[in-house]
């Protein structure tokens, strides 16, 4: 089904640095913990990430990615996830994270 502009619309997508990246070995499928800097109309949000596969930690600090800033915060064992981290999904659920070609403000809108 497809979705109207309206729709489309109210998904609010931004630009986000990662500031902070820790390991969640209580998750059911490998992941990290994620502190994204949204700037300062957002602020700071955490997101559970499923990239392991092709990202160590190192390689995420101080990365810009897009994330999805408004859906319902979402519990994950015991950690809270604020934000939703948008990559492309390969067939083997390896993740490869959307992110600007150029180091941009932070918290800009995706449209």
């Amino acid at each position: 089904m497809d979705l109207t502009w309206s729709e489309f619309e109210r998904t609010d997508m931004r630009v986000g640095t990662i500031i902070d990246v820790n390991d969640f070995p209580e998750a059911r499928k490998p992941a990290f913990q994620l502190t994204i800097d949204f700037g300062s109309e957002i602020g700071i949000r955490k997101s559970s990430a499923q990239i392991t596969k092709r990202y160590q930690k190192e390689d995420l600090l101080n990365r810009q990615i897009v994330a999805v800033v408004n859906f319902p915060k979402k519990q994950i064992g015991k950690f809270m996830s604020e934000c939703l981290v948008l990559g492309a999904v390969g067939e083997e659920g390896d993740v490869i994270l959307l992110a600007p070609d150029f180091k941009i403000e932070n918290g800009l809108r995706i449209g």
